[in-house]
């Protein structure tokens, strides 16, 4: 049986097309003001990946923010749901997942068998999601890959105090002017987002194995400062970005064979 799922978040469409539990096939693009072309952009990059036909394709699951706008899905699933199935499918030992997105952010606890056991989501704000590193890129005139490497060679601890993405610029301007070591700014930003998503994770009361997902995990400043916060070794699953379509393409064929 041949499944897609389709992430629709707010920054990234992630698709993934899975045959027999296997994934094939896998797309994304950034989410526009058009956001249903977005996912037919990527669901056509994921059949090319996948070299197969649209009609090859059995069930589809959705999931994401803008789930709702998918009509022809024959699953829809929540983002927490997603995380934990397609989690599990990549690493059956996974205890808590935290999923880090571009505008939001969750924790979530699920069982051996992939089942949810309890949840916690952030405020939909850009301060604990991977838009805020994005915003700050911006104010220090970076790269997102000069941010992570930049934050990694930080020597010095400072705070970011502001938790809305437009006063941290400007406080972020100001420590330029106070000559303060772009090093030191990237893994403040870091920090400030890693400590209030630790926050958040300690609510569903943190177990090992904690498996990190979603594309702001592609950032290797954030992901140590999320090592520090945590208290343990965190693992970024393969596919990070896709692991919630994944989750959406396996429910897809649960709900099929039902």
């Amino acid at each position: 049986m041949i499944t897609a799922g389709i992430d629709m978040g707010a920054a990234y469409s992630k698709v993934a097309i899975l045959e027999d539990g296997k994934v094939i096939g896998k797309a994304e693009s950034k989410t526009t003001l058009e956001p249903e072309e977005s996912v037919e952009r990527a669901r056509e990059l994921a059949l090319k990946d996948a070299n197969i036909d649209p009609e090859q394709i059995s069930a589809v699951g959705v999931t994401g923010s803008g789930r709702s706008l998918i009509k022809d899905a024959d699953v829809s699933v929540t983002d927490v749901t997603a995380d934990a199935a397609g989690a599990h499918y990549f690493d059956k030992d996974v205890r808590t997942v935290i999923d880090i997105g571009g505008e939001e952010a969750r924790a979530v606890k699920i069982d051996g068998t992939g089942k949810v056991i309890n949840f916690a989501v952030n405020d939909k704000c850009a301060a604990g999601a991977g838009a805020f590193v994005e915003a700050m890129s911006r104010a220090l005139e970076i790269s997102m890959d000069d941010f992570a490497a930049y934050s990694l060679k930080s020597t010095e601890r400072i705070a970011i105090n502001a938790q809305c993405a437009i006063f941290a610029e400007s406080e972020v301007v100001s420590l330029i002017s106070d000559e303060v070591g772009r090093e030191d700014i990237c893994r403040a930003v870091h920090d400030g987002i890693s400590e209030r998503i630790t926050s958040m994770a300690k609510k569903v009361q943190i177990e090992d194995k904690v498996a990190l997902i979603g594309g702001a995990v592609l950032n290797r400043g954030l992901v140590q400062s999320l090592k520090d916060d945590l208290g343990t070794e965190p693992t970024v699953l393969a596919d990070a970005q896709f692991v919630s379509a994944v989750g959406a393409a396996i429910l897809a064929a649960k709900g099929s064979e039902g």
